[in-house]
């Protein structure tokens, strides 16, 4: 950052362009849209709806309710990056202020063990506090982190699912019904199960409280 502080204006203003051109990179791998979208796919693929609801729909839930758990750290981010550049229109230094508030969030959802081995890779001794740590070695461990939380929620997810489809495969099985697929007896049942607990509000629900 500091060797584009040295540039002409007209390549500063390019670079950061392009650097611009990498927030759907971002949005998608270092905010809660994360977690959101790879819990909802397990979800689809636990239910064995195949395309149902559609990606669309998925992806459109996930960035709502990213908005809405991210909304104080959008809101922070835009406070801080506005500062210098209304004083000096610095570009690099609205950049690196309003990134502080994301490079705070992810940090209070990253795993302690995967932070450090970033860490250790970077600095040779210890940084002294968050201020000393890059957002670019925050990133990686916090989608380490996140993938290992979504699995997780995923596999709870799955557990009731896998167990109705054995209750209906071993049902089939003790009729003699071998040519049925379980799976396409099964999901009415998982279907009105989901619709029952009210599954959509749960999980939901769920995944929100979990960045609170």
């Amino acid at each position: 950052m500091d060797q584009i502080q040295t540039l002409n204006p007209i390549l500063q203003m390019l670079v950061m362009m392009t650097l611009f051109s990498l927030l759907p990179f971002v949005f998608c791998s270092m905010t809660s849209f994360l977690r959101f979208i790879v819990v909802f796919s397990m979800l689809r693929t636990a239910m064995g709806t195949q395309q149902i609801p559609p990606s669309m729909v998925i992806i459109g839930l996930s960035i709502i309710l990213t908005f809405y758990t991210m909304g104080g750290t959008f809101q922070k981010m835009y406070e801080m990056g506005s500062v210098p550049y209304q004083q000096n229109h610095d570009i690099v230094g609205a950049i690196n202020e309003g990134s502080k508030p994301l490079k705070e969030f992810m940090l209070k959802q990253t795993r302690e063990g995967d932070l450090e081995f970033f860490v250790n890779m970077t600095h040779k001794t210890r940084p002294k506090s968050p201020d000393d740590i890059s957002i670019w070695e925050v990133a990686p461990a916090y989608i380490i982190s996140e993938l290992k939380t979504s699995f997780e929620i995923s596999f709870i997810i799955f557990v009731p699912f896998i167990i109705l489809d054995l209750v209906v495969a071993n049902i089939l099985l003790a009729l003699g019904m071998f040519m049925l697929t379980p799976t396409i007896i099964s999901m009415p049942f998982k279907l009105l199960i989901f619709i029952a607990v009210d599954g959509w509000a749960l999980i939901v629900q769920g995944l929100v409280s979990s960045y609170n």
